[in-house]
């Protein structure tokens, strides 16, 4: 292959339509927009989710629960995943976002006591589960909530 063969994949590379520029085009007179109405106007068309006048469908459903704006969203960490640190290790957010158990921090992270922890660790986190925090200590551990 040569720098002058290269071409682009079949098919990924599209014309644009040229709408309203002459008969021949198959796009000209109305621009695919048909005969008058009001999608053939200028600014034309209904706002998404209208009906023509009837109750839109997300206002005849029935409203459910809620939000709430003061939830707090936490990174949480298993204590089996714990069990790639070495003895004595003093395990931090910082560490865990580097060696990537977790992604991000969030409002912070949280052990929960999925899995069983073989390892003597110092945990440091934001929140442990009481059976974390047990499972931790029965290992000869200890936990330190930031």
């Amino acid at each position: 292959m040569k720098l002058h063969e290269l071409k682009p994949a079949e098919g990924s590379r599209k014309e644009r339509k040229r709408l309203g520029r002459g008969i021949g085009s198959g796009q000209g007179k109305t621009a695919g927009k048909g005969h008058k109405g009001q999608n053939a106007r200028s600014g034309g068309g209904v706002r998404p989710g209208f009906e023509g006048g009837q109750t839109p469908l997300f206002q005849r459903l029935p409203k459910r629960g809620f939000t709430n704006i003061n939830r707090k969203e936490f990174a949480v960490v298993n204590l089996n995943a714990l069990n790639g640190f070495e003895d004595g290790t003093e395990v931090t957010p910082e560490l865990l976002i580097e060696t990537g158990l977790v992604k991000k921090e969030l409002a912070g992270v949280k052990i929960l006591a999925n899995g069983n922890l073989e390892k003597k660790l110092t945990v440091k986190a934001h929140k442990f589960s009481s059976a974390a925090k047990e499972a931790i200590e029965a290992a000869g551990g200890q936990t330190e909530v930031i």
